[in-house]
Parts: C-alpha cells; sequence; structure tokens
C-alpha cells in the first residue's frame, strides 16, 4: 500500500496508540471530579496542556482543547463574532479558506455580519496589501489559512500579522491545521490572536485538536453547559486523546527538524514525473509551496475514476479536501484561482508525510504513469 493521502488524515504512530490505550485504561476518572481519580486525571490534563504550550511556544493558560480543526474554526470564528458584534460586524476572510470557515463565514451572514472575501491570484496566493485595503474601522476578525490544503500555498502570514497588530480592536485567526509539522509558524512573532490545530493531521488519534487563544482574547462558547477550558469550551474533555496528541506532536517536530529535506526530495520526484505526463496540468505553485502537498488536473478525466483507478493499484491519493471530496462540484478554491471549469474539475491531490519513502514515490510515478495512460485511452 502507498498511502499518499496524508492531508485527509495521517495513520497515528504505533507510540501514539500505546499511549492512548494506557492512558484509557488507567487515568479514566473525569478530570472535573473531585475524587482521587479524577485529580490524576486533571494533572495528566494539565501536563498534556504545557508539554503542546512549549511545544508550539505559547503558556498553557492560551490552549483550548477541542475535538479537531473544524469546531476550532468555528470556535475562534463563531465565538468571535458572537462576543465582539457590538464592536463591529465586519470580518475579512479568503475564498481559498477550508470548507470550515467559508460555511461557518456564510452562516455569519446569514445573522447579518459583512464579509469580504480575497480573492488570490492564479498561484492561490493572497497579498498583505489586500488585506490592508479591505480594513474598515469595524472589522472585528481577520481569519487566513496558513497552508492551503488543497494546493500548498503558503500564505504570508507574518507580513499580515505585522500589519493587523496595528488594530488592537481587530483579532487576527490563522488556520494551521496543514502547516503544523510541515511548515513553520511562530505564533507570537506573527501577531496570531488565534490559531486552530487537528490532531490527526500530525500522526494522533481522530477527535483531538486544541485552538490557541492569545491571552486577553475573549471568545463567546458555541459549546455550553460546563466549565471545563476556562469555559469556552464545554463537556469532558478526551484525556486519552489529548495526551496522545501531546506525543504526536512531539515526535512530529522532531521529524520535521530531523528531516527537513526528506519531504522536498520526495515532492520533487513526483513533480518531475508529474509535468512529463501529457496533459497534466500543476495547480499548485513553483514558489512558497508547502513541502507534502501537490495538486494536479487530468483534463478530460473525472477525478473519482483517477483515485478508484489507483486505490486498485494499492495507491490512495484524494480529491480537494477531504471534507468535500464526495461532493461531485469542481474545486472552489482552484476556480478562484482563475482555472477553467475543466481543470478545477479535474483535480487530484497528492498529500506526503515523513512516514513515505523515496522506494514509494518510485513506485508511485510508475503507476500513475499507466493508470493515466490507460484512462486517456479508455476516453477517447
Amino acid at each position: 500500500m502507498i498511502y499518499f493521502d496524508n492531508s485527509a488524515t495521517t495513520k497515528p504512530y504505533k507510540e501514539v496508540l500505546q499511549t492512548y490505550v494506557t492512558v484509557s485504561e488507567q487515568f479514566f476518572g473525569n478530570p472535573s471530579s473531585l475524587h482521587k481519580l479524577g485529580g490524576q486525571s486533571e494533572q495528566l490534563l494539565e501536563q498534556a496542556r504545557q508539554q503542546i504550550a512549549n511545544l508550539i511556544g505559547v503558556h498553557s493558560s492560551e490552549i483550548i482543547f477541542t475535538s479537531g480543526g473544524t469546531e476550532g474554526n468555528n470556535l475562534a470564528i463563531k465565538g468571535t463574532a458572537m462576543q465582539h458584534r457590538n464592536r463591529g460586524r465586519h470580518m475579512i476572510t479568503t475564498e481559498i479558506e477550508h470548507p470550515s470557515i467559508y460555511e461557518a463565514y456564510k452562516q455569519l451572514e446569514q445573522l447579518g455580519f459583512e464579509v469580504t472575501y480575497l480573492t488570490p491570484d492564479e498561484n492561490g496566493f493572497i497579498s498583505a496589501q489586500q488585506v490592508k485595503n479591505a480594513m474598515r474601522d469595524d472589522t472585528i476578525l481577520v481569519s487566513l489559512i496558513h497552508v492551503n490544503n488543497e494546493t500548498g500555498a503558503i500564505q504570508p502570514i507574518k507580513e499580515i500579522g505585522d500589519f493587523l497588530a496595528k488594530f488592537p480592536k481587530t483579532y487576527f485567526h490563522v488556520d494551521h491545521v496543514q502547516g503544523i509539522g510541515k511548515v513553520p509558524l511562530n505564533i507570537k512573532e506573527s501577531h496570531i490572536d488565534l490559531c486552530s490545530f487537528s490532531g490527526h493531521k500530525f500522526h494522533s488519534v481522530k477527535g483531538t485538536g486544541f485552538l490557541y487563544v492569545k491571552k486577553g482574547v475573549t471568545l463567546s462558547s458555541i459549546l455550553t453547559g460546563g466549565s471545563q477550558e476556562q469555559e469556552i469550551r464545554s463537556g469532558t474533555e478526551n484525556l486519552a486523546g489529548i495526551v496522545a496528541m501531546a506525543k504526536a506532536l512531539r515526535m512530529t517536530l522532531e521529524k520535521q527538524s530531523q528531516m527537513k529535506s526528506h519531504l522536498i526530495e520526495l515532492r520533487e520526484q513526483i513533480m518531475n514525473n508529474l509535468h512529463q505526463i501529457d496533459k497534466a496540468i500543476i495547480n499548485s505553485p513553483s514558489y512558497n509551496f508547502a513541502p507534502h502537498i501537490m495538486n494536479v488536473s487530468f483534463v478530460g478525466l473525472k477525478p473519482e475514476v483517477i483515485v478508484h483507478a489507483l486505490a486498485d493499484e494499492g495507491v490512495f491519493i484524494s480529491t480537494k479536501s477531504a471534507c468535500s471530496s464526495k461532493s461531485s462540484d469542481v474545486s472552489r478554491v482552484l476556480q478562484v484561482m482563475g482555472k477553467s471549469d475543466q481543470v478545477a474539475g479535474s483535480a487530484v491531490r497528492m498529500s506526503l508525510s515523513y512516514e513515505n519513502t523515496m522506494d514509494e514515490v518510485e513506485k508511485f510515478n510508475n503507476i500513475i504513469n499507466e493508470v493515466i495512460a490507460k484512462l486517456y485511452k479508455v476516453t477517447r
């Protein structure tokens, strides 16, 4: 099996699964309970919170545990909107956001908020100047994805953050789900107020994540009913998942520091081969790109047909975002980049992890060459 769908989800590390089982067995008490078992669970919860905070360079009180990137994005956006609606009802985002951000803003528009959607250039980039031009006195939030989940384009977060630092009443939210462990991001230096993370994107178990909430930033809760997570996110914490996530994050960041060139080398081999395939159109940028995401269109072929044909050969890739890959619509991200419906409607995505090997890449190149050639022959 060759698994090149790591942007959809990663395979949990064995050590992470072992941690999950151990914590589930030995620390099953509710962290909110007053008895000894609850106290032990609470202590372990705070140790995991401190470890995660240390790994990303923030204070432990700025970590709010969630169920993943979708919840983190919704909490950051809707929580800001509800908490600060009396201060302003204008928000800024882009047309290339993950569905969990894009649809959250669409919901807020129905509630009377005004949203400015920035359009990327042909390479999928948003500029700081666009943000500057869109700013208003009543702007309360700016949301940007750091690494685009479909194309791998890296947005100028630091430059935009430097500009927004001059507007203390405007919060800056960054979706770092695809970037963590692959593309470094200094939260403090980038003047980020809110930052979303998802555990299953860096080899933890599903249903885990966290939201960085800068000290002093206030949010309205979207899940109420308890005092957990500083009363920002009610619900019994997924202790086993959280501790496992802390370990997965540490292991992934260690691999990032030790294997910086590994993903780039794998990507180069795949991209070199894709450029040789007739009718292939590369949608990922040739600069400022994440080392693990590649997007390509084979015009005239349906992406789901390509995905299934490769799966028959033991190769697993995807179309669009995993959250919307079962939809037959063309890629919204590619459309707003100026791609034709034919190109946007025939795109597939390959995404790597540090666990992938050059041997897998070589096999993949041979397989995709054969599969695409056969599919084009059938469609003639």
